[in-house]
């Protein structure tokens, strides 16, 4: 137990200095981008594609990658998993903290496309299945709500550095940053697969046993094992059919980062256009959503999953993530001008409760699969998240430029964002059947059957 905890404490220390650097850059990202394609400007059309763009592109990659990394982490280790990306995660910050002129721009934009194939949602997915290593089953809820605490409170101490560094400073800081914590976890965290299955995890998932033994011989290419170890698409349609409500839980992964996706993509630059938002005020904005959301899921998500079970506690995430997107939509087309500077303000404080969501269902998804699997599972959530994140800033990123622009065929700049308040709408709906889909409780026999 003693050991276990220790392996927690230095997980919990990586994920919070590589979400400390990556989150310390984000209110920046919106000023650099605009400084550098349309230089005294608050309003840029070409910004808005690029960052859709951007984020398709990321999430066709992350949707292909994700699988395989969480399935290569069950065979060779959550450890070495974990290096491939917190080193590519360095190369983009590095860039802009050398300049940010429009050729450094363009040159971590697209530095940035490849490496986040590969980083982004990786590093949270092998640290969910670190964790379900360790955690027994019944404490999985609460410890992924643990994880995503100290996410937050990365975002808090990101954000809160962003607000108080200049730009240039900000991405020096966070260059230096995620190295160290490179380092560091390569020096301290170790290893969560047991020994005793160390044979067993390095086997091909879908695999015979004998039969690859039998079929090693002179004549054949030793880069066939190699090659069965990538997991096929048909191997995810396998574990989603075998198991109803990790099936219902990607469902609703899908559609809940479908809106998430859009809101990314949109909500700032809407901000920007509309009320000229700058980087101490996207930096307020995320400073008070980190504060409430450290808080919620340390100390509050714990005490109520208990008693209510992550399954209502998601549907309760997601219900509250709809009033939010409500709240942008409207505020402003509604006569609320004079005071829609607070309301951003107001409606970050739902952030206590929106919370809930992402590791309610990520601990659903960890109760469908045994322990050789979950690399598998969180893989394939994390796979279908981003594959929402394709479609999302394709949608959402037109249309939120199209009704900012002198051209929307009729007046409503926050129709983009009541359209991502449905999308959530109908992701909450999909939580309410979660729980009376059959549960699998014993991951075991789950783990066999998505390998026959």
């Amino acid at each position: 137990m003693e050991k276990n905890q220790r392996a927690w404490s230095h997980l919990l220390v990586t994920v919070f200095l590589t979400g400390f650097a990556t989150l310390m850059v984000a209110p920046a990202i919106t000023d650099v981008t605009m400084f550098a394609l349309c230089p005294g400007s608050d309003e840029c059309s070409l910004a808005i594609y690029l960052s859709g763009f951007q984020q398709a592109v990321i999430g066709i990659g992350t949707a292909l990658m994700l699988p395989i990394i969480g399935n290569l982490s069950d065979q060779y280790g959550r450890k070495a998993l974990l290096t491939l990306p917190m080193t590519l995660s360095i190369i983009p910050s590095a860039i802009l903290a050398c300049n940010r002129t429009t050729n450094y721009f363009y040159a971590y934009f697209a530095f940035k496309i490849l490496t986040a194939m590969i980083c982004q949602g990786s590093i949270n997915c092998l640290a969910l299945a670190y964790l379900a290593d360790t955690v027994s089953y019944h404490q999985r809820a609460s410890a992924f709500g643990i994880l995503a605490g100290v996410t937050s409170g990365s975002y808090l101490c990101g954000t809160l550095a962003a607000r108080f560094l200049s730009t240039g400073s900000a991405f020096q800081v966070a260059t230096f940053v995620s190295l160290f914590a490179l380092v560091y976890m390569r020096i301290f965290l170790e290893e969560s697969i047991p020994a005793e299955q160390a044979e067993g995890i390095t086997q091909p998932i879908l695999s015979e046993g004998e039969e690859d033994v039998s079929w090693k011989d002179e004549n054949a290419p030793a880069k066939m094992s190699a090659f069965k170890k990538i997991p096929s698409p048909w191997d995810v349609i396998c574990l989603l059919r075998n198991s109803p409500s990790l099936a219902q839980a990607a469902v609703v992964a899908f559609f809940n980062y479908l809106g998430e996706g859009g809101m990314e993509s949109s909500s700032m630059y809407y901000l920007k256009a509309r009320f000229h938002f700058n980087k101490n005020q996207f930096a307020e904005l995320m400073l008070i959503s980190g504060i409430l959301a450290t808080i919620s899921q340390l100390f509050l998500m714990p005490l109520l999953v208990s008693r209510i079970g992550d399954g209502r506690l998601l549907s309760i995430g997601l219900f509250v993530s709809c009033v939010y997107a409500f709240l942008y939509s409207i505020a402003y087309n509604f006569g609320w001008k004079d005071i829609f500077m607070q309301v951003p303000y107001v409606a970050t404080a739902l952030t206590t409760v929106m919370v809930f969501a992402p590791p309610s269902l990520q601990s659903i998804a960890s109760k469908q699969a045994g322990p050789r699997d979950q690399g598998k599972a969180q893989g394939c959530i994390s796979g279908v998240s981003s594959l929402a994140n394709i479609i999302g800033p394709l949608i959402f990123s037109p249309l939120t430029a199209l009704f900012l622009s002198e051209e929307a065929p009729f007046h409503f700049p926050g129709f983009s964002i009541i359209c991502i308040a449905i999308t959530l709408m109908i992701a909450f709906v999909q939580s309410l059947m979660i729980d009376r889909a059959p549960s699998n409780t014993d991951g075991e026999n789950n783990s066999n059957s998505t390998e026959a």
